[in-house]
């Protein structure tokens, strides 16, 4: 997926003479935590609902009041994405500067914001979830064609691949964690590790699940 495949648009703006009060009745209604700051159309920062809280704080060296302008609490030189971003670079800038959002820009205009929902959104997209299927997680061998295998295995019995995430393990193993269309998961689960496969979920039917 792309970042402007999973972007909110059109964006919801303040301008940078607005005040925080403007701002903080602008996040309550449209139940936004932030929001990029333009001047003249250009992003020149982000404010969020915890800068807003505390500017006008006693724990800020110096409180801010409603009509104070928006400038004087906001993050200046935000990071940004690009809409042709992958968006697991997105989310890895995100999760290093531990940020809550990236303001989109193509080129200098700004098109779209990204959030950490926005992120969760697509990362359930992505497994499949958000359509009847049932979860299979096999432990695979770290080398070629251990995953052409098992997909090939699952075409041999009609069963329909809706997403497929792996991820390596300290053991050099390789945990995948499919999708599948198939509403018989047990008996699918107990035909694969009779072919051999390692099979972590569903378990098997002779133990309760925890």
């Amino acid at each position: 997926m792309l970042v402007k495949e999973v972007m909110r648009k059109p964006v919801t703006v303040v301008q940078v003479g607005a005040t925080l009060g403007e701002a903080n009745e602008l996040m309550l209604s449209r139940s936004f935590r932030h929001l990029p700051v333009v001047d003249q159309g250009r992003l020149v920062g982000v404010l969020t609902d915890r800068d807003i809280r505390y500017a006008t704080s006693s724990l800020c060296p110096m409180p801010r009041s409603a009509g104070d302008p928006v400038a004087l609490a906001m993050s200046r030189h935000p990071l940004t994405a690009d809409p042709l971003d992958p968006m697991e670079d997105a989310a890895r800038i995100m999760r290093e500067h531990k940020i809550g959002c990236l303001p989109v820009l193509d080129g200098d205009e700004l098109v779209g914001i990204l959030t950490g929902m926005d992120l969760l959104d697509a990362l359930m997209t992505l497994t499949g979830v958000t359509k009847p299927s049932s979860r299979l997680e096999v432990t695979l061998k770290d080398q070629p064609g251990e995953l052409a295998r098992l997909t090939a295995f699952l075409a041999g019995r009609h069963v329909n691949v809706h997403s497929i995430l792996t991820y390596p393990t300290p053991d050099s193993t390789v945990r995948t964690v499919l999708r599948v269309d198939s509403q018989q998961i047990r008996p699918l689960a107990e035909d694969l590790r009779e072919a051999g496969f390692t099979i972590l979920w569903p378990l098997p039917t002779s133990r309760p699940n925890p």
